[in-house]
């Protein structure tokens, strides 16, 4: 281990997915990694203030969780003894997307798992309180990123800690995971840096979860649905997945007005409406086990870091701090534990050069929009959707009816339908599908219509 040391000491900003998973990273190339949390970490599996979205359906993709087993070996096993459903892929979860109730259901030959964000990331949690040189802070709230006087290099924190005083913490390496970036933002315009741009696409998305205990008599032939708007006109979609403790949970979704009620009664009601009646058959009678959860997310955003020129030494944004997605997608999890596993790749990588630190974060902007690429095409689709809010691509249509012929071929294709759901769980980049005799496939059933 001391062979790869690059720092005495990293700070990471956030407790949630992205920072755990940057701490596990860290761990092997720093004497201490710091994480600094404001919010107080519940010893068992429990929603917390600072993740307001944890009510929700959240899916982690296939490769997100093999991510996580390499930073964390053991990780799946782990997740299955909290209790987490195994989904088999292709076969378990029921879609249906417009002009299919169902798509055709298939064993892909791989299996991932369902679990509730506050198990799933209370798994993670506990590996990182196993490592010896991992230090977690609750109740310590990061009011300042510090940096040297001439804003070259990042020094350390500033934050609250839990007795409301104020501690300077230095840092060799300062990981912002708190979500929304403010930390490096701030930074930023602290020493006069020009801030990223962004790329926006604006849903106004919102909507609303109730959990549910699984009836004796649920329905065999899936474990989870997922109901897809059909664009333009239908802005109404939902999902029901399975958790553990033998419950269901379903999340109903609008955008652009259309906006789920937060009552059990209106519920109902919004399920009923959904495309197909799936969702709704299955919960009608079935026990509520809490109230309705809401939330509102009103736009996918991708700053682009990759296009700075300069940028402090020791900084490092992560997650959603770089890149949100529509949470429609169920992304953002396994993006955060994708950019840890690159940002350990990298750190070994750059342990034998002479200042390893200073070399990271442009390593890292410039592999990071390979990384992303695939999930922003999908946040793209959200054009379909009149309104929707930002700079629409020019091919925008081409692309869009190509995607709908590729889906019409991977009904009638399993092995288009593995490659397409392997790309879908970032398994594949989406540049497969430039392949020429799957171009031609396509093509032709373009030209069926």
């Amino acid at each position: 281990m001391a062979s790869t040391l690059i720092g005495k000491q990293a700070a990471v900003i956030g407790a949630g997915m992205g920072g755990l998973a940057a701490a596990g990273a860290l761990a092997d190339h720093f004497e201490q990694v710091v994480v600094l949390e404001r919010d107080t970490l519940p010893s068992e599996p429990a929603h917390r203030a600072g993740t307001p979205q944890a009510r929700h359906v959240h899916g982690l993709l296939l490769s997100g969780q093999r991510a996580l087993s390499e930073l964390f070996p053991g990780f799946e096993q782990d997740l299955a003894r909290a209790g987490a459903v195994r989904l088999q892929a292709g076969l378990d979860p029921r879609l249906e997307p417009p002009g299919y109730n169902p798509f055709p259901q298939r064993d892909l030959g791989w299996c991932s798992y369902a679990a509730s964000r506050p198990t799933i990331e209370r798994v993670v949690r506990r590996r990182v309180e196993g490592l010896a040189n991992i230090m977690l802070r609750q109740r310590c709230r990061v009011t300042e990123v510090l940096a040297s006087p001439n804003g070259e290099a990042v020094t350390g924190v500033r934050c609250e800690n839990d007795k409301g005083a104020s501690e300077t913490i230095a840092a060799d390496l300062v990981v912002d995971a708190s979500g929304r970036g403010t930390p490096t933002l701030a930074l930023l315009q602290s020493i006069g840096r020009p801030l990223p741009e962004e790329t926006t696409i604006g849903i106004d998305l919102s909507y609303s979860t109730c959990v549910f205990a699984v009836p004796d008599d649920a329905p065999t032939e899936w474990k989870g649905v997922i109901t897809f708007a059909q664009a333009p006109h239908n802005r109404r979609g939902g999902i029901l997945f399975p958790l553990e403790g033998n419950r269901w949970m379903a999340t109903l979704g609008g955008r652009l007005g259309e906006v789920p009620p937060g009552d059990a009664e209106g519920f109902l009601t919004y399920a009923q409406s959904l495309r197909t009646p799936t969702i709704y058959n299955a919960i009608k009678h079935a026990r509520r086990l809490d109230g309705v959860a809401r939330y509102g997310f009103p736009e996918s955003m991708r700053r682009h870091f990759e296009r700075l020129d300069d940028f402090p030494r020791g900084l490092l944004p992560i997650g959603d701090a770089i890149c949100r997605f529509n949470p429609v997608y169920g992304q953002g999890m396994s993006v955060a534990a994708l950019e840890a596993r690159l940002l350990h790749g990298l750190l070994e990588r750059l342990a034998g050069n002479r200042d390893p630190i200073a070399g990271l974060a442009p390593a890292f902007f410039a592999e990071v929009p390979t990384l992303i690429e695939t999930q922003w095409s999908v946040a793209i689709l959200d054009f379909a959707f009149p309104n929707t809010r930002g700079q629409r691509p020019a091919d925008f249509e081409m692309t869009r009816n190509f995607g709908i012929a590729l889906t019409r071929l991977a009904a009638e294709d399993p092995a288009v339908h593995k490659l397409t759901v392997e790309v879908q769980h970032l398994l594949k980049p989406r540049n497969v599908y430039r392949d020429p005799a799957l171009v031609q496939r396509v093509l032709t059933k373009m030209a069926e219509v």
